[in-house]
């Protein structure tokens, strides 16, 4: 216990996201069981594990949707997640894309990222703003970002699949989030777009913090990031891909499976 209260002053105030002891219990199960992992600004980390293991409500509670029972989420060392609501935390600097992507398909590309931009969302407002020429090029930069730059006037709803997936991300880029939760992003891709989700993903984490939940094995090693394996609501193991796979107990809850 002395070794735990020394360490984690320095854990905490070096991290974009800190969570500490974190459990959460529906009618006796417990999705999450004294769930602690730090995340240090800049770095992606992918999170992998059997359905089950508490990825789901995890994300649920760094987000506000869920409260946990018991511990500690912390947001860039000092604001403390579980005192506040969902709003608050989007706009705080933290976005989630879902695993089913929910854009808007009968505007375009572009009208997409434009109803994203941070601001008053009235509908007076949107109604009679005009984009300031910042905002223009903000917008012309993640259309880059995203490969959609030649699709900006297509109506998000004729998109491939994987398409609306990078849409989605840019209408989370356009927030300026410092932390982006990012839910199964390659479920139901092609190859060719798998891969070009892995380079969008390595490029976004230059400049953001990314927590990527994902089962394919192949894309979370492309990601080349360290790995945490959940099992049971709790760390089982955490470190590179080929550590991780190596580690008896992570061939026998998952990877052997």
């Amino acid at each position: 216990m002395e070794m735990h209260v020394s360490t984690k002053p320095t854990d905490l105030a070096s991290s974009i996201l800190y969570l500490d002891g974190v459990s959460v219990s529906f009618d006796g199960f417990k999705a999450l069981n004294d769930l602690s992992f730090v995340i240090q600004p800049g770095e992606m980390r992918a999170i992998i594990g059997p359905n089950g293991a508490g990825k789901t409500t995890m994300m649920d509670v760094i987000t506000g949707k869920t409260r946990p029972d018991t511990g500690e989420v912390y947001f860039r060392d000092a604001t403390d997640l579980t005192r506040l609501d969902e709003a608050r935390i989007v706009n705080l600097g933290i976005g989630r894309k879902f695993q089913k992507p929910t854009v808007f398909e009968s505007h375009t590309v572009f009208d997409n990222l434009e109803l994203s931009l941070k601001g008053d969302k009235s509908p007076f407002a949107t109604l009679f703003a005009k984009l300031s020429s910042n905002d223009r090029d903000k917008i012309e930069d993640i259309l880059t970002t995203i490969r959609l730059r030649e699709k900006q006037d297509w109506l998000a709803g004729n998109l491939s699949h994987g398409q609306k997936q990078w849409l989605e991300i840019g209408m989370l880029l356009m927030q300026d989030p410092e932390l982006l939760l990012v839910d199964e992003p390659v479920a139901g891709m092609t190859d060719a777009e798998t891969e070009q989700t892995s380079d969008l993903l390595r490029l976004i984490a230059k400049n953001h913090s990314v927590v990527v939940v994902e089962h394919d094995m192949e894309f979370v090693r492309s990601l080349r990031c360290k790995v945490i394996v959940l099992h049971e609501g709790r760390v089982l193991a955490e470190g590179s891909l080929d550590t991780v796979a190596n580690n008896p107990e992570v061939i026998d809850v998952y990877l052997g499976r």
